[in-house]
């Protein structure tokens, strides 16, 4: 069954987040005739996909036709000078789908036509292998039908959890969008750790990585709850009930996680302005 959005796509950035979510749109079947990608300088892996695919790139917008959708995978910082190149071929049928970070829909709409149908996502660097969680958030002008284009677009590089209010987008960003940074620290401490305890460089990197991807994939397979998950690794009087009585004790991890979240929020709603 291919994927069907109801007309072209305009993708606006042809980064890596931006590269990942193509890759996983022709996988479903997105005919890339119907795609054009605008990036003055997309990376090789990118290019190459592009370029197999037969995906058109940077074409004359005129000539494309208004889109069903664009997805703006741009840096924030370009929004300025790149959105008003598009918005001209932006008609009332289009849905506009941004996943700049920081970016507010107020802040997009003002370089777009007036009522422009517009999805704020936030992704995750998980994306990239398909494992990724998005979460998205809709203005009052996106119809039933393109926010069921806007979940399946997005749903091509992983979940997809859809909310009311943007003023969550904050809290969204501090923990699922940058949370992939804090468990590669966890790796890195985990097997700092082991070196610590005694064991060689190369061998404490292994099996940290191999034993947080692992813990990662049976949390996504398994119906549990985590708090479930941690009690049955957990023996009475055992080597883990001794190291979890470190990590939750009074100043632990859960205080810590959420300070890091904290301030995490506090800058994106910085950098949102």
């Amino acid at each position: 069954m291919s994927l069907d959005i109801g007309g072209k796509l305009l993708l606006l950035g042809a980064g890596k987040m931006g590269g990942a979510m193509l890759e996983g749109w022709l996988k479903l079947g997105l005919d890339p005739k119907l795609v054009a990608a605008m990036d003055p300088h997309p990376p090789a892996d990118t290019a190459a996909l592009l370029s197999r695919a037969g995906v058109a790139v940077n074409p004359d917008l005129a000539a494309f036709g208004a889109p069903a959708v664009v997805l703006l995978a741009i840096k924030p910082q370009m929004m300025g000078e790149a959105l008003p190149a598009v918005a001209a071929g932006v008609v009332a049928s289009t849905l506009v789908i941004s996943i700049m970070a920081g970016k507010t829909i107020a802040g997009i709409a003002a370089l777009l036509p007036p009522g422009t149908a517009i999805v704020r996502a936030m992704p995750n660097t998980p994306a990239a292998v398909g494992r990724g969680i998005t979460v998205a958030v809709p203005n009052a002008a996106v119809t039933t039908a393109q926010r069921a284009a806007a979940d399946a677009l997005l749903r091509s590089t992983g979940a997809v959890e859809w909310i009311e209010d943007e003023g969550l987008i904050d809290a969204v960003t501090a923990v699922s969008g940058s949370g992939p940074a804090y468990v590669f620290h966890l790796v890195e401490a985990l097997a700092e750790a082991g070196v610590a305890a005694g064991l060689p460089a190369d061998l404490a990197m292994r099996l940290a990585r191999e034993t947080v991807a692992g813990s990662g994939e049976l949390l996504h397979r398994s119906d549990q709850p985590a708090a479930v998950l941690r009690q049955n690794v957990t023996s009475p009087g055992g080597t883990t009930a001794a190291a979890l009585a470190v990590l939750m004790a009074e100043g632990g991890l859960t205080p810590l996680m959420q300070r890091a979240v904290a301030a995490a929020k506090t800058r994106a709603g910085e950098l949102a302005g």
